[in-house]
């Protein structure tokens, strides 16, 4: 005799109903966890299930119920889809479009389909995918927001001259997208029309003052203009909406990106006060006050952390080197990778500390043979004399950016190689055909080395862009890209006149704040259509230079599931 379930579907279903209406979405999903272990077997279960997390914004748990779903009807295009989608919003765009390739015959005649899959090329890296299926999303539903929406943010990144008009038309269909709005001022901004950029961002952050993509647009802006207390508009929005925590750390974390470390450490003071229950505060003015060099203040406030995570033990690490504590510096960053051994700044950390100590273990990550290249970019001449005319042009309308190492000079704005100019296609599969070549050179695999782990992996460019240096005292600070696997400087133009060492690239010096009197561990003399390439767990920064420009592109090297729009 079988037993009768403890519930029916239908009345599984309907106490998870009753929990999500109370509000309480813990209590929903626990109850839709029950229901599976039940019914085990039933896929549409299943999806409600993962539906029911979606709505909670647990997009882990809804992928692991969606896959569920699509395991048991694997012919089903409805699980595959929901499944992908809840992959990219978790940032997984490689699996989401691993759900989605079985499906494409019949999903190119389904509108939800073209536009997950847009946005999951998009994630992916493959801007030129992702504008298809948009555009086929919207040749079948020309109303369909979320196509309207990406297609929208391709056109603003690849430098297309209807990307104003794209985000008009989204809007014209979801008007309380605020992402969208940010959007339409961005492309204002770019379009040179910079007051009424200025108008709209200040609008958005009136309107959602704890908004972070909002509040640092508005930054950019300012400082762009000069404004000294650029910062201020934060003030007002920590004042309106007091019970925020998050106003408060985004403000601080701006401030020290521009080595405005006693700013931000007064900042984070106030927050701590405010917000005594929450012990981050308390770790983030301890990072901000030893940077500004109150290491009485950071020892402090390290000593009453509870925390076991990466971020306490790499930024307490940082704290011990400068008081020239090596030995504990290690320690802490030995305990950093074990809890994530493909943190960039752990690594980089950790191979000053060997320095320090005389560890051989420095040779092995950093001072082997191939690491660090200086490649010539082979019958590429054409492709950079006419992409230096286009930079030019591009960086006549650019700003010094936020949160960069750059001091002095401009950056171009978005993903430099997600954009349509031909000279930019060409220049990026020169640079393609390079990185083959590194490849080839580097050390063999390695499954502890952080870049030798990837070394027989499939590469893809993520993050691309231009810098624009002029001389009397432009620079890169020693710093580091923590997106990526590998790092890059291409030498496109350089002063006529440069005395050697000007506006050399340093490897391996640390971290001004380290206060670390440390020698770079390689100087690469710049040369014009060179392409220097090493990984991105060392530091790396340039000397300045008295005259001249010096026009560079960087981009970051990324593994298929680290790649991000």
């Amino acid at each position: 005799m079988v037993a009768r379930p403890v519930s029916t579907v239908a009345e599984w279903l309907q106490q998870a109903a009753t929990a999500e209406r109370r509000g309480d979405a813990p209590g929903a999903l626990a109850v839709m966890t029950k229901a599976l272990a039940e019914h085990s077997r039933d896929p549409a279960l299943a999806n409600s299930g993962a539906n029911f997390a979606m709505r909670a914004g647990d997009y882990g748990q809804a992928a692991e119920w969606f896959s569920a779903a699509a395991r048991l009807d694997p012919t089903s295009l409805e699980f595959a889809l929901n499944h992908a989608i809840a992959l990219s919003r978790m940032d997984r765009y490689s699996q989401a479009l691993a759900a989605l390739a079985p499906f494409e015959p019949a999903g190119a005649a389904n509108a939800r389909y073209c536009s997950a899959r847009g946005i999951a090329e998009r994630g992916a890296g493959n801007p030129g995918d992702a504008q298809r299926w948009f555009d086929r999303c919207l040749a079948l539903d020309p109303r369909q927001p979320r196509a309207l929406h990406g297609r929208a943010r391709l056109a603003l990144e690849r430098g297309e001259a209807d990307a104003l008009e794209r985000f008009d038309r989204a809007l014209a269909i979801n008007p309380g997208d605020a992402d969208l709005w940010l959007g339409k001022a961005q492309a204002l901004d770019v379009e040179g029309r910079v007051e009424e950029a200025r108008q709209l961002a200040q609008q958005i952050v009136q309107q959602a003052p704890g908004w972070e993509h909002g509040t640092r647009f508005l930054a950019q802006l300012r400082l762009a203009a000069g404004e000294d207390d650029f910062t201020s508009h934060y003030r007002e929005a920590a004042a309106k909406q007091p019970q925020n925590p998050n106003i408060r750390a985004d403000w601080a974390e701006l401030l020290g990106s521009l080595d405005r470390f006693a700013e931000a450490a007064e900042v984070l003071a106030h927050a701590r006060r405010d917000f005594p229950d929450i012990e981050r505060f308390a770790l983030l003015e301890a990072i901000a006050a030893g940077a500004a060099g109150d290491d009485a203040q950071a020892e402090e406030l390290f000593a009453g952390l509870q925390t076991d995570s990466v971020e306490r033990h790499v930024h307490e690490s940082r704290h011990r080197l400068r008081r020239g504590e090596p030995e504990r510096a290690e320690s802490l960053l030995a305990r950093a990778i074990e809890i994530d051994d493909s943190d960039i700044a752990a690594w980089a950390l950790r191979d000053v500390a060997w320095r320090l100590l005389g560890d051989e273990r420095h040779e092995w990550l950093h001072g082997r043979d191939g690491l660090v290249q200086f490649l010539p970019l082979e019958q590429a001449e054409d492709e950079i004399a006419s992409s230096v005319a286009l930079l030019d042009s591009l960086h006549d309308t650019s700003a010094f950016p936020l949160s960069q190492s750059l001091r002095g000079g401009t950056q171009t704005r978005g993903l430099l190689f997600a954009r349509l100019e031909p000279e930019l296609v060409s220049l990026k599969a020169a640079i393609t055909d390079r990185l083959e070549v590194y490849r080839a050179g580097l050390p063999p695999a390695d499954a502890a080395h952080p870049l030798l782990r990837h070394r027989d992996a499939p590469w893809r460019i993520g993050g691309s862009w231009s810098v624009r240096l002029d001389g009397g005292g432009d620079h890169h600070t020693a710093h580091l890209h923590p997106q990526g696997i590998l790092s890059s400087a291409l030498y496109l133009a350089l002063p006529q006149e440069r005395a050697a060492g000007e506006g050399a690239l340093e490897l391996g010096r640390p971290a001004a704040d380290l206060r670390l009197d440390l020698p770079p561990v390689r100087v690469i003399e710049p040369r014009a259509g060179h392409l220097a390439l090493f990984p991105s767990t060392l530091y790396h920064g340039t000397t300045a230079f008295p005259r001249g420009r010096r026009m560079t592109v960087a981009f970051d090297v990324l593994t298929l599931d680290e790649a991000k729009p």
